[in-house]
């Protein structure tokens, strides 16, 4: 029986950090070889984390990459591994080196380079043109990177069609929620269509905006998952590929015959050998790695708690700042940061106001005390008076209003940022997307701050993961009247949030139809909403767009988040209908 042992590590890079991106590698390399595999792959661009963005416009940088490179390569004694890197010649390329035994084999091309939502890969990448067959450990094995599987026509058809019994691919592949099964669903797919077994790795770890959710999995020629890495964590996934099974397959689908002996007399697939035997020869059984995924709301929890902490500690911060209204949004981001950071990381400031509620200020302190973390207690009726008294003569014959209201955000703003110049902590906003999208926030009031976690999530998936949390602990972490009474900003007297936005059950769809989706306003009252909400809602989110330019970054959890995902011009008459 021929067999494969193949190992894939998702492993959690930081960008630019070349040295501790290849000691990283190295060592990886040695768990792999210890466990006997043949061939152990990394993420794409892993030398140098993903994405590097203009970091690839210094040259100083791209040469820095391949002296890595060299580095990994003399440590793969007795091993064949794949590692993502930045190859130069002519251009730069994404590529992917075939290396074996302390040599470079080969550098594998990326060619087809995504650029829509988040990428931009043809900004500063040329595409590849080969598509080579490498023998690693007798096995023809074709390797490509990330985007390249997503494409039916693409190299993995031309490497299964010169003779690959396996495909390695390498990615780095944000994460939305539900994608993970989507992308399994697709490496099926490409293992069924052309009868070969496809070990697809992916990266782990957040990077500014993105997260990376692993879910590595290895398919094989009947569509079936024989092995599977954890979701939002380091893995190194390992199984025996039975090599027997593909050929059987092929034996029993005749459909591609034809193609493959085109594509053999065309020439256009080089095979390289790189390794005729197993090393060692002869190996001890092992179990396949097999994690199962995680639910809907666990999984963008754990994306949420992972984007949040790999933040902190790749920017070089130690502890987080949140100001804490009693609500539901600030009582979540709390929860988060204490699940990413431990409670002696965080810190929370209750800042009271002459119209905050005593249940919102018992909240907050129930919150403090349940998860363990300091609270501040610095009320802002004195400034606020003092404000209202120095305005009084440019504010003369007016009414309470708006700018009263964010005169009370732009103070507690203020206080947060002043204590996080004076103790070097990190604020957290804690907008959400519903928030974020109609503009129902304070421009340098509870928008300033460093990270917006939940950013990209709209306000009922908030609620959801505040039960979710709940239910996971056992009891009320987050206290149950947080998350039974009515949302309201409490800047003015029995204020709710209903008083400017529809109920947000009502609001979200609105928003997922018109942010997520692109629809029309007449399709969304297509799908039954009333023709003057969805207007209203609509000239929300236009009109919003600068301030949403202003926002700190925060972690993508949709398939379309604002910032680098969804781009629009501020200054624009274009009116949907």
């Amino acid at each position: 029986m021929r067999t494969l042992r193949v190992a894939l590590a998702q492993i959690d890079t930081t960008v630019g950090d070349l040295p501790g991106n290849t000691v990283k590698i190295i060592e990886w390399i040695g768990r792999a070889r210890d466990l006997q595999a043949d061939v152990v792959a990394f993420p794409e661009l892993a030398v140098t984390g993903y994405p590097p963005e203009d970091l690839l416009l210094r040259r100083s940088f791209v040469a820095d990459n391949l002296r890595a490179l060299d580095e990994i390569v003399a440590a793969t004694k007795g091993i064949t591994a794949v590692v993502g890197f930045v190859d130069m010649n002519d251009d730069i390329y994404n590529a992917a080196a075939i290396i074996h035994d302390g040599r470079l084999a080969h550098r594998y091309h990326k060619q087809f380079l995504p650029n829509y939502g988040v990428f931009d890969e043809e900004r500063y990448f040329q595409r590849g043109t080969s598509s080579p067959v490498f023998v690693i450990a007798g096995i023809d094995v074709g390797v490509n990177v990330c985007e390249d599987i997503w494409y039916t026509d693409g190299p993995t058809r031309e490497q299964g069609h010169a003779g690959a019994e396996v495909i390695i691919n390498i990615n780095a592949s944000p994460y939305h929620r539900g994608k993970g099964a989507f992308r399994e669903a697709l490496v099926a797919t490409r293992a069924t269509d052309n009868g070969l077994v496809v070990a697809y790795v992916n990266a782990v770890g957040g990077q500014d905006e993105l997260v990376f959710d692993g879910h590595s999995v290895v398919v094989d020629e009947r569509g079936e998952v024989i092995a599977r890495g954890a979701q939002f964590r380091e893995d190194l996934v390992v199984c025996d590929v039975d090599i027997e099974g593909v050929m059987q397959t092929r034996l029993h689908d005749p459909r591609h015959r034809k193609e493959r002996l085109a594509a053999h007399a065309a020439g256009r697939n080089a095979k390289i050998v790189v390794s005729t035997a197993p090393l060692p020869p002869e190996k001890s059984a092992l179990a396949p790695t097999l994690a199962q995924p995680l639910d809907g709301v666990g999984e963008v929890w754990e994306a949420l708690s992972l984007g949040l902490g790999d933040y902190i500690r790749k920017t070089g911060f130690a502890t987080v700042l949140i100001g804490l209204s009693g609500g539901v949004d600030s009582s979540l981001v709390a929860t988060l940061a204490v699940d990413a950071l431990g409670p002696s990381h965080v810190v929370g400031v209750s800042m009271p106001s002459r119209f905050s509620s005593q249940g919102s200020i018992d909240d907050a302190r129930a919150l403090a005390d349940r998860l363990g973390i300091r609270l501040l207690t610095i009320p802002i009726e004195g400034a606020f008076a003092a404000s209202l008294d120095m305005l009084t003569e440019a504010f003369a014959d007016t009414e309470f209003g708006v700018a009263e209201e964010n005169l009370q955000a732009r103070i507690r703003g203020n206080v947060l940022m002043s204590l996080s110049n004076k103790f070097g902590w990190l604020v957290l906003t804690t907008g959400n997307k519903s928030e974020m999208a109609t503009g129902y926030s304070t421009l340098y009031g509870d928008m300033a701050g460093g990270f917006a976690v939940i950013k990209d999530v709209p306000k009922t998936l908030v609620y959801d993961l505040a039960r979710y949390r709940n239910a996971l602990a056992g009891a009320d972490i987050i206290p149950q009247s947080v998350i039974d009474k009515p949302p309201s900003a409490e800047l003015r007297p029995d204020q709710l949030d209903s008083d400017t936005l529809p109920p947000y059950e009502v609001l979200d769809p609105i928003l997922k139809a018109y942010v997520e989706d692109d629809r029309s306003v007449d399709e969304i009252v297509a799908m039954g909403f009333e023709a003057p909400l969805v207007q209203r809602v609509v000239r929300m989110v236009d009109r919003n767009e600068y301030k949403r330019r202003q926002a700190p970054p925060g972690i993508k959890i949709t398939p379309r988040a604002f910032g680098r995902d969804r781009r629009l011009p501020i200054a624009n008459r274009y009116r949907p209908r």
